[in-house]
């Protein structure tokens, strides 16, 4: 069997991997702990754990079919002193992780409750926060406060600077046939996982082929103005020089976005931008027309399974 490794975090992250899973490959998802809001940072902040939310999403969708328990991890709490905004989910996870001690250790006894066929890994153990560098010279601080930026982010750094890779993350990219970055916030979902130590590194050696698979609208602030090619240019400034194989587009030459979306523009302009780095080109309709701001998941996964 095929092994394909999907790094990010957000909602992107598990639409690939059902992909992966349904294509008969081994999956391994490699998931950003530098999320910060919502219930996850309340957890953080509270228990001291690492963030469940990213890691939850990612069990659920390589949960066995059918699975009531997966169902049951992602009910949220609509009221409830201390407990609105919370997953339950999140809670057994946290609860996991302060029974055995270990938040790794966490993940495989929540893996095996819910019948998961694949593994999900953290990028990191370390407690990381994420710091970025606006187009002002603006210092914003946490990842929930970079997602939400007024103005366009240009460069990200985790503190510590350069933690230590979870071991297997590293184990799981060097033995990969394919690796899959993105769809995910640029920022805040693909690029905290790089800033690990190793991982850029491993990227860079594997002999895996890389796609990238590019968001087809920009959130406001965050990647504000960014076209395709300055996507992938971010990436490679931030340690993937070299290392991506192919880039896979929504072509908005072909399909044309609504006026009221931030378009992520990748026509044959940007396209050949790409292209000139050395990357090979995929462009076809993939946004879903009745939520533009996203990929179309079946789409998306007819495209995957064509390039992997």
């Amino acid at each position: 069997m095929k092994r394909a490794v999907a790094i990010g975090g957000g909602t992107g992250l598990p639409v690939v991997l059902k992909c992966l899973a349904a294509s008969d490959f081994d999956v391994t998802a490699i998931v950003t702990v530098a999320d910060d809001g919502g219930s996850s940072g309340t957890l953080r902040r509270e228990l001291g754990v690492l963030p469940p939310g990213d890691i939850r999403n990612c069990l659920v969708a390589l949960a066995a079919p059918d699975s009531l328990l997966a169902e049951v991890f992602q009910y949220r709490f609509a009221a409830g002193e201390g407990l609105a905004g919370h997953s339950l989910g999140n809670l057994i996870i946290a609860a996991l992780a302060d029974m055995r001690g270990d938040f790794a250790t966490a993940i495989k006894d929540a893996s095996k409750l819910l019948g998961v066929c694949g593994t999900v890994l953290p990028s990191t153990l370390a407690d990381v926060v994420l710091f970025a560098e606006d187009e002002t010279g603006a210092r914003v601080t946490g990842q929930a406060n970079v997602a939400h930026s007024t103005s366009m982010v240009c460069s990200v750094h985790l503190e510590p600077a350069s933690p230590p890779a979870y071991p297997p993350v590293l184990d799981a990219i060097r033995s990969a046939d394919v690796v899959v970055l993105g769809p995910g916030s640029l920022y805040t979902s693909i690029m905290p996982n790089l800033l690990i130590k190793g991982v850029s590194e491993a990227l860079c050696a594997t002999h895996a082929r890389i796609i990238y698979v590019c968001n087809v609208a920009n959130q406001r602030g965050e990647t504000s103005g960014l076209d395709a090619a300055d996507h992938v240019r971010a990436l490679e400034d931030h340690g993937l020089r070299g290392a991506i194989d192919v880039v896979l587009l929504h072509d908005t030459d072909v399909a044309p976005r609504a006026t009221d979306v931030l378009a992520v523009e990748s026509g044959a302009a940007q396209r050949s931008a790409i292209e000139s780095r050395g990357i090979t080109v995929v462009a076809t309709e993939l946004a879903d027309r009745l939520n533009p701001m996203h990929h179309d998941a079946a789409l998306l996964c007819a495209a995957l399974r064509r390039l992997a």
